[in-house]
């Protein structure tokens, strides 16, 4: 159990008048816990309390005997897993739901009446998790280290002979040479037109001279997630592939510069959008400019014109414009940065200046 994580929570709830909270995201527990549980279908709950009664409900499927500082309490598949939750709960106080808590769950639980109120608990773990410790930002640096090597790596693969798909599988070859835990997503590699596709799945399409190829990869490194991207060009570059290109790079870059404490996400996405649209390609920018990541790839946070929230020092977001022209070209740049005191650090050192390959 990470104590201090768990003494953050419980600080946040007193705050936010929240006596009590299940917690049930395996993200979450996995943050406050040290311990990755994969439930599947079945009930798993942490139950933390500011008077201290704190809990683990778990089925018995799951092999956890080792020691996570906090009492685990035991059902198996034929109890009433909801029930023996309720047994614990202050029944005539409000309490924090979990977003993820599946409705078969929430709907039991409350027709127990094992609360006097029920309110979205998820907020503040999500937000907590928003700002990295430094643990975490060290973390996030070898993770987007490995996703730079592995770009590295995969771009020399691309040849006329191997479709979108089988790159995705070389990709995954060189995640676990390079000792990576995997995807962090599933990758999105795009040829020419595909690439107008911001989430195009990857199928047999073969690269052919002249196109520009959409490179939307991560891996996870000590369960923290990388994600970069990075657009090239296969043998050419034709005048509309460069202008398109310079562009989402330069919005890329004043996004960048934009970051610092104190600053609005909305201002950093505007920094990108009003770039690409002065030079008459806003519409063809279909997207937010970035996400929040970490133990996921998508935190809770975004860099997007909706969201007047302030950036903070240890938050982790993408920045990644894009210009998508349908049938014809797309090219998208991505980095993450980690907010720092005054200003960020780029976590992608791979080069992002307009490349072609041969």
């Amino acid at each position: 159990m990470n104590k201090s994580r768990i003494e953050t929570v419980l600080k946040k709830m007193k705050e936010r008048d929240i006596p009590q909270m299940i917690i049930a995201d395996p993200a979450s527990i996995f943050y406050l816990t040290g311990k990755w549980i994969h439930p599947g279908e079945r009930l798993l709950a942490l139950y933390l309390n500011i008077n201290g009664n704190n809990k683990l409900f778990i089925n018995e499927l799951f092999p956890v005997y080792e020691d996570l500082g906090i009492e685990k309490i035991w059902f198996n598949d034929t109890d009433d897993g909801v029930k023996i939750i309720s047994t614990y709960i202050d029944n005539n106080k409000a309490i924090g739901i979990d977003k993820n808590w599946p409705a078969r769950f929430l709907l039991r639980f409350m027709e127990l009446k094992a609360a006097s109120a029920f309110v979205n608990g998820s907020v503040i773990v999500d937000r907590i998790r928003m700002c990295k410790d430094e643990e975490e930002r060290d973390l996030m640096r070898k993770a987007s280290a490995l996703n730079d090597a592995a770009m590295g790596r995969v771009i020399k693969k691309i040849s006329e002979s191997h479709s979108e798909k089988k790159m995705t599988s070389v990709l995954a070859s060189i995640y676990e040479e390079l000792g990576a835990e995997g995807f962090s997503f599933p990758p999105i590699i795009a040829y020419g037109a595909n690439g107008a596709d911001p989430h195009h799945e990857s199928d047999n399409s073969l690269v052919k001279p002249g196109d520009n190829i959409i490179l939307d990869i991560g891996c996870k490194y000590k369960s923290y997630c990388s994600d970069m991207t990075r657009t090239v060009f296969y043998k050419y570059a034709s005048d509309k592939g460069k202008e398109i290109y310079n562009i989402v790079l330069e919005a890329n870059k004043k996004a960048i510069d934009a970051v610092k404490p104190g600053v609005r996400f909305c201002d950093i996405d505007k920094a990108a959008r009003e770039h690409i649209e002065k030079h008459g390609y806003g519409k063809y920018f279909t997207h937010r400019t970035g996400h929040s990541i970490g133990i996921e790839v998508h935190d809770l946070g975004d860099v997007s014109s909706a969201n007047t929230d302030t950036v903070q020092p240890g938050m982790i977001f993408s920045i990644e414009p894009g210009i998508y022209l349908p049938g014809e070209v797309g090219v998208r740049i991505e980095d993450l940065v980690l907010v720092t005191d005054d200003g960020c650090e780029v976590l992608n050192k791979y080069d992002k200046e307009l490349t072609i390959i041969e």
